[in-house]
């Protein structure tokens, strides 16, 4: 539907607005950038609007503006800053990415070492939908594994490995596991130690259940991040890293989690 001429000078004006707010932001890092503390390198935890809040190498937390000449940054960025006061801070540049992750060209994350698609025994994985998730992370040039979940819903594993087979011989990494009864779970935390991760797959298969024994502290780690960043409950849907206990980071989000796919093309199948 075409806007009216009220409409189209209202979006105008607020986008306008928006890049006012920017360049604001950006002088006043342009300012501050010569000021206190000595440049290091850190990592984004979470962007919110033009700021950023960035973990330093000894954990931490700086609420980063950043100069204007520097792109956006998202969550599992690493880039240079320079503390200011009052844990402040500047982002002077953003580094070379090892990986994104995108949705419908729009960046998700950066520098991800690892996704995890989980699926359930119940309700009952789609084999098409696991192959399609597949050809996604394969055209992203991001590493794959599988893990079953809900594994002690069956009597008789022995279809489940049938099924799962294929992908197997195909090289994925295969975890069946029980979150509920706590079964093999330990392979999988070593898998993840000293890595970046993010969790795909449906809902209902345990992905929060998982996230939440990986990452016991989970509610506090989301308050402090909430405290340092002023998002308040906008914490929980924006996309965050946090430190698994056992070892590794998990970048995750309400989005990420319930990652949806796009169309593929004949193309990205091939790639595939």
């Amino acid at each position: 539907m075409a806007l009216n001429r009220r409409q189209k000078w209202r979006a105008e004006k607020v986008q306008a607005e928006r890049i006012a707010r920017a360049n604001k932001a950006s002088e006043k890092a342009e300012s501050e950038a010569n000021s206190d503390g000595e440049e290091q390198k850190g990592r984004v935890v979470t962007r919110y609007g033009q700021r950023q809040l960035v973990e330093s190498s000894n954990g931490e937390l700086f609420q980063c503006t950043s100069r204007r000449n520097i792109d956006l940054s998202v969550a599992g960025d690493e880039v240079i800053f320079q503390p200011t006061d009052n844990d402040n801070g500047i982002v002077t540049a953003l580094l070379p990415r090892k990986s994104e992750l995108k949705r419908q060209e729009k960046l998700i994350a950066a520098n991800v070492d690892q996704l995890w698609l989980v699926v359930a025994a119940e309700p009952k994985y789609q084999l098409d939908l696991i192959d399609r998730y597949l050809v996604v992370a394969e055209n992203a040039n991001l590493p794959i594994a599988i893990i079953v979940n809900k594994i002690e819903l069956l009597d008789d594993l022995k279809d489940l490995h049938k099924d799962f087979l294929v992908y197997q011989n195909l090289g994925y990494e295969l975890h069946f596991i029980s979150v509920k009864d706590r079964l093999y779970l330990d392979d999988l935390k070593q898998q993840l130690a000293d890595k970046t991760h993010i969790f795909l797959g449906q809902s209902g298969v345990g992905k929060s259940s998982l996230i939440n024994e990986l990452i016991p502290d989970l509610n506090i780690r989301v308050n402090e991040i909430s405290e340092k960043s002023k998002l308040g409950k906008h914490t929980t849907t924006n996309t965050c890293i946090y430190k698994i206990a056992s070892g590794g980071d998990l970048i995750d989000s309400p989005g990420i989690r319930e990652f949806q796919l796009d169309n593929l093309s004949t193309k990205d199948i091939l790639n595939g």
